[in-house]
């Protein structure tokens, strides 16, 4: 008797691996998944790369999108830890933008109450914020629709 229960429990915990890395080996979903932007051509000059991109925003946008895929693959890490990993590989690509931003003439303070929190917040702080949001959504999209990094 008592062996047939430890079967029945091997059993059971074989269905259930099966099932887990079933969810980490299917085929991409479509619908889920973004497509990524055309890779601009390989330069090291910071201000051709933010032009062909489409400017400091959508360079730092390609940045955590291609980041949140590749890492996302990383199954045994959380998610939020994933888009802090996110968020650090594509830190020069923020501090540009928040650089080049500084040098900008300024015409009232740099601070405002946002709609959504109702918090003080500066550029440069909501600009850290939305990406922390941004990279966890790429990551969350890539682990859910199996999407293929770049």
């Amino acid at each position: 008797m008592r062996m047939r229960q430890l079967s029945g429990m091997a059993l059971v915990l074989l269905a259930a691996a099966g099932c887990a890395e079933r969810a980490h080996t299917g085929s991409a979903d479509a619908k889920i998944c973004s497509p990524f932007a055309a890779q601009p051509a390989a330069t090291t000059d910071p201000a051709a790369v933010t032009a062909a991109t489409g400017g400091d925003a959508a360079a730092l946008d390609d940045c955590l999108h291609r980041w949140g895929y590749r890492l996302a693959r990383s199954h045994e890490d959380p998610a939020d830890q994933v888009a802090q990993a996110v968020v650090a590989a594509c830190s020069p690509v923020l501090s540009r933008w928040n650089q080049s931003s500084l040098a900008q003439p300024q015409t009232g303070p740099d601070s405002a109450v946002s709609l959504v929190t109702g918090k003080t917040n500066n550029t440069p702080g909501d600009r850290y914020e939305m990406s922390q949001a941004k990279a966890l959504f790429y990551v969350i999209q890539a682990r859910a629709g199996n999407c293929a990094a770049p």
